[in-house]
């Protein structure tokens, strides 16, 4: 189950239209675009796991119209304002709701990338790496995942602002908290991944996987 907690500087303003606009989205949209632009495949699909207010889905697809992109997201007002975000984008698909959390919610092969935003703090251990698994399968031979946020490195944060906003949230629910980004390397390793790591600003890490062309090597 993805939690919507409470932290600092992340609250979103609702327009007349029900599009949500989180100014943490606006700070961060031009660095990941950076990265993602680049790396997401010339066509086909992309799968993004847990859209938020839409303003990333709805960048991305204005740049990249040869591509079809799939939002999904648990919470109901957030899929209306990820509708609202991408209105009159041809290439962006109705927001659908998923707990990728839940075992067997993936169609196997069905796109050919996956984008994650801000989200594994947000989930305990054993439900990211179901998220992972899921993930996973639902991609094509070659297909390419892609996880951007906060990590702790070694274990630690590596800022007082990190650490801050790890132990707020681990004090509104003790199963989730910033994962270690070793841990996350050496599950996607274990999936059969190629990983690539790339700094971001703020200290945030932008995490490539890329699948093997044939399934199973």
């Amino acid at each position: 189950m993805i939690r919507r907690l409470s932290t600092a500087g992340m609250d979103a303003e609702t327009d007349a239209e029900g599009r949500m606009t989180a100014p943490s989205a606006d700070r961060n949209l031009r660095p990941i675009l950076d990265a993602l632009l680049p790396r997401l495949p010339q066509t086909g699909h992309v799968l993004e796991i847990a859209s938020g207010t839409g303003q990333h889905i709805a960048a991305l697809a204005a740049h990249r119209p040869d591509v079809i992109f799939h939002p999904t997201e648990p919470d109901a007002t957030r899929r209306a304002s990820i509708d609202a975000h991408c209105r009159g984008l041809p290439n962006v698909m109705e927001a659908t709701e998923l707990d990728a959390c839940r075992t067997g919610w993936a169609t196997p092969g069905s796109v050919d990338a996956v984008v994650i935003v801000n989200l594994l703090h947000l989930v305990s251990d054993g439900e990211m790496s179901v998220l992972l698994d899921e993930a996973h399968r639902a991609l094509s031979p070659g297909g390419t995942m892609a996880i951007y946020g906060p990590f702790l490195r070694n274990g630690r944060a590596i800022s007082a602002a990190d650490r801050a906003f790890d132990a707020g949230l681990r004090a509104q629910d003790e199963a989730v908290g910033l994962k270690d980004i070793a841990v996350l390397e050496t599950v996607l390793r274990v999936l059969g991944f190629d990983v690539e790591v790339v700094e971001m600003p703020a200290g945030n890490v932008m995490v490539f996987g890329r699948a093997a062309a044939v399934p199973g090597l």
